[in-house]
C-alpha cells in the first residue's frame, strides 16, 4: 500500500498545475478523438495503468485512472470497451471490470465476482457479455446498472484441459463468435437472442484472435501452442471461415516457432493485419501469406518485436505497442495507413490494448 501512495504522490506532483500533491486531476477529453492505451503491468504487481493519447496535438496523458480517481487500476489490465460514453476496463487478475466516464476517466462503478475476465461485448442497453479465461462461462450483465444478470455455461466436461476458456467476441447478425484460446481449438457460436451456445467450429490449436471482413468471412489466427505442452504443439495458422455456413474456406500455416497474434482489420474490412515480431498486412483476397513485413520492429531480435496492435476506425492510422523488456515503461508508435511513421510516446509497462474514443 505504501508503494502505491508514493507512486500516486509522484504522479499528482507531475500532472497537477499547483503544488498540492493530493489534488485529484480532473481530465476532460470531451470532443477529443483519441485512444486509450491499457498497459498490463506485471502479473501480481498491481501496476497496470491507463493512458489517453490525443492525436491532434500529439499529447499523452499517463496514469489517468489513478490520477483522476486516487486509486491504482489493478492487476493486469486486459481490455477496454467504449460504449455510450462509458469505458468498461477489464482488469484480468483482479477479477473486475471498472466502468469509467470515457470523457473524464471518472470512476462510475464496477462489476466484480468474476474469475478471470477478458473482453466485454455490449449487446444492447440491457445486456452485455464478458468472457473469462478460467470461469468456463460467459457472464451476462446490464451495462447501465452494472448488475450481473446471468451466465452462458460453456464448459467441456469431456476434456482433461478444463475447456472452454473464452476470449474475443465477434458479432454477426444475431450470433456471436467466441474464440477459445488456452489449451483449446474451438470457436463457439452463441445466439445473443436466447443466450444459448448453439454451435462450435473446430480450428487449429489455440485461436488467439479473430476479425470479420467486409464479405462476412471470419478470420481466425492461431498460435499452435508451445513446445512441451500436454495439449500438443503445431504450426501456427490463419483460417478464413464463412460466417453463414461456418465452413473453413481457406487455411494458411506459419513455420513452427513463429508466434503470430493480435489479428486486426482496417475500417473498410478489406485488409487484415497481425503481429509476428513485426506488423504484417494481407488483403482478404490474397491466397498466400505476405512475404515481407509491412512495418518493421527495431527490437525484434532483442526483445521479440511488437507486443500490441490497433487500427483507428476513424482514420485507419495504425498504433503499435512495444513492451521492450516488460520491466520498463513501454512505447507506442503511431503510423499512417500506408505505414509511414508519425509519432511515438511512452506509456506504462507492457502496453497491450487500444480502445479508440470517438469525438
Amino acid at each position: 500500500m505504501q508503494k502505491y501512495l508514493v507512486i500516486l504522490a509522484v504522479l499528482l506532483a507531475v500532472f497537477s498545475c499547483n503544488d498540492d500533491p493530493v489534488e485529484t486531476i480532473y481530465f476532460d477529453f470531451t470532443g477529443n478523438h483519441g485512444v486509450y492505451v491499457l498497459s498490463e503491468g506485471n502479473f501480481m504487481y498491481g501496476n497496470s495503468s491507463l493512458s489517453f493519447y490525443d492525436p491532434a496535438d500529439k499529447r499523452v496523458y499517463n496514469q489517468v485512472f489513478q490520477a483522476r480517481n486516487g486509486a491504482p487500476l489493478g492487476d493486469v489490465a486486459q481490455s477496454m470497451t467504449i460504449w455510450n460514453n462509458m469505458g468498461f476496463v477489464v482488469v484480468n487478475n483482479s477479477g473486475k471490470i471498472y466502468v469509467i466516464d470515457s470523457k473524464t476517466a471518472e470512476f462510475k462503478g464496477s462489476i466484480s465476482g468474476l474469475s478471470s475476465p477478458r473482453y466485454v461485448h455490449i449487446i444492447n442497453k440491457q445486456k452485455a457479455y464478458v468472457t473469462d479465461l478460467y470461469g468456463r462461462k460467459i457472464t451476462i450483465f446490464n451495462p447501465e446498472t452494472f448488475e450481473i444478470t446471468g451466465k452462458i455455461p460453456v464448459n467441456n466436461s469431456n476434456s482433461q484441459f478444463q475447456q472452454h476458456p473464452t476470449e474475443q467476441m465477434v458479432p454477426w447478425k444475431n450470433l456471436l463468435f467466441v474464440n477459445c484460446w488456452s489449451y483449446d481449438n474451438k470457436i463457439l457460436v452463441v445466439d445473443t437472442n436466447t443466450d444459448q451456445l448453439v454451435d462450435s467450429i473446430e480450428v487449429f490449436k489455440q485461436p488467439n484472435s479473430m476479425v470479420l471482413d467486409k464479405y462476412n468471412k471470419l478470420w481466425v489466427l492461431t498460435d499452435g501452442g508451445f513446445e512441451g505442452s500436454a495439449y500438443g504443439y503445431e504450426q501456427p495458422g490463419l483460417l478464413k471461415i464463412d460466417a453463414e455456413t461456418r465452413e473453413i474456406e481457406r487455411s494458411f500455416r506459419f513455420a513452427v516457432g513463429e508466434r503470430p497474434l493480435k489479428l486486426t482489420i482496417n475500417p473498410s474490412g478489406d485488409s487484415i493485419f497481425y503481429l509476428n515480431r513485426h506488423v504484417w498486412r494481407m488483403s482478404v483476397n490474397d491466397k498466400r501469406l505476405p512475404e515481407q513485413p509491412f512495418i518493421l520492429s527495431e527490437n525484434a531480435s532483442v526483445y521479440g518485436g511488437f507486443y500490441s496492435l490497433g487500427i483507428d476506425p476513424a482514420t485507419s492510422e495504425i498504433y503499435v505497442g512495444d513492451a521492450i523488456d516488460h520491466r520498463q515503461n513501454g512505447i507506442v508508435r503511431r503510423y499512417s495507413s500506408s505505414g509511414k511513421f508519425i509519432h511515438e510516446f511512452k506509456v506504462g509497462i507492457s502496453p497491450g490494448y487500444f480502445a479508440f474514443k470517438p469525438e
